[in-house]
């Protein structure tokens, strides 16, 4: 009898719970309705003729607790609208709470001024999604930690770790974490003490945007399982060029893994040319046809990690404990 109290209020706890999505990740979203088993909520996004987007809400939202997943991906502008213009209808439609669940932070690389007169475009965006009347933000591996600070509205930001951390177990034990810059020096460290590996930095220059050339290898790689640790692969030249280093300099097998496969451009041709065995991505942007297509691209699910998210958000429970 208690345990179907607990299912009764259980039941009644979702009772307020609504997803909605535009058209920029539908899998991803399926996959969390399904986890949480709660319906993805009714609704129409379009694009006119003429180019603008169109949101129409097919149910009631008023009091509802309502969590708008999607990411910030290609093609970029349109989905940023596509949430934009959601949260605006949710907001005019009475929806007590709008949470903006954004696997993927578009426009997170342009977190300051690299050159005069030139925007903080990350900052821009979350003015824009605060303004539109968002409530508060979960994220998954925010590019620079410090965009949280770009919100006035709370921000639960995740980590692809556990995920990723599960099935890197599954490799070979005798490898090393490598950080393809310093940049990246601090989380390619908590991989390797989770892992009980040991730590490589790759030292580059970059001469120009998008490309990057090895310079020298900081750390012991000889003999051993190298796996390139980053929070984006857009263009894989960074990657594919340090794999070739960590090759020549005796690694006996080369590994990638990021959390974010934006993979513009060449990049499925220029990983798949690269020593690279494996590239190990998540499911926070969808893979283009050509991807899907590769067989050395492995896309694990971040479903279960944002669906556990969302439930302790809806019943005002801690979100930390999922904080790795």
């Amino acid at each position: 009898m208690p345990r179907n109290r607990d299912m009764a209020a259980m039941e009644r706890d979702f009772s307020r719970l609504r997803i909605f999505t535009g058209n920029s990740n539908p899998e991803l979203v399926r996959k969390i309705s399904e986890q949480l088993g709660t319906p993805i909520g009714n609704s129409l996004v379009k694009t006119f003729s003429d180019g603008e987007i169109n949101v129409e809400i097919h149910e009631s939202v008023r009091g509802m607790d309502v969590f708008v997943v999607q990411s910030i991906c290609y093609p970029v502008n349109d989905n940023l609208m596509e949430l934009l213009i959601l949260i605006d209808a949710l907001k005019r439609a009475s929806a007590e709470r709008i949470t903006a669940v954004l696997p993927y932070y578009g426009y997170g690389r342009q977190d300051r001024k690299v050159l005069p007169r030139a925007p903080i475009s990350a900052k821009l965006v979350a003015d824009l999604i605060t303004t539109a009347g968002a409530s508060r933000i979960l994220t998954v591996d925010l590019h620079a930690g410090q965009i949280q600070g770009f919100f006035n509205i709370p921000v639960d930001h995740l980590f692809a770790a556990p995920v990723l951390l599960d099935y890197l177990r599954r490799l070979d034990h005798d490898c090393v974490i490598v950080s393809p810059d310093a940049g990246g020096v601090e989380r390619a460290r908590a991989f390797a003490k989770r892992l009980n590996a040991s730590l490589a930095i790759i030292d580059k220059r970059r001469d120009a945007p998008n490309v990057s050339q090895v310079m020298n290898i900081i750390g012991d790689v000889e003999g051993l399982v190298a796996v390139l640790l980053d929070d984006i692969v857009d263009t894989g030249g960074t990657l594919a060029r340090a794999a070739q280093a960590l090759s020549e300099k005796g690694a006996r097998n080369v590994f990638a893994c990021c959390t974010h496969p934006v993979l513009s451009g060449k990049a499925v041709g220029v990983l798949s040319s690269s020593p690279i065995e494996e590239t190990i991505v998540t499911d926070t942007i969808p893979l283009r046809e050509e991807a899907m297509r590769c067989e050395r691209i492995k896309v694990l699910s971040i479903a279960g990690l944002l669906a556990e998210a969302i439930q302790n958000i809806h019943r005002d429970e801690s979100v930390s404990s999922l904080f790795v």
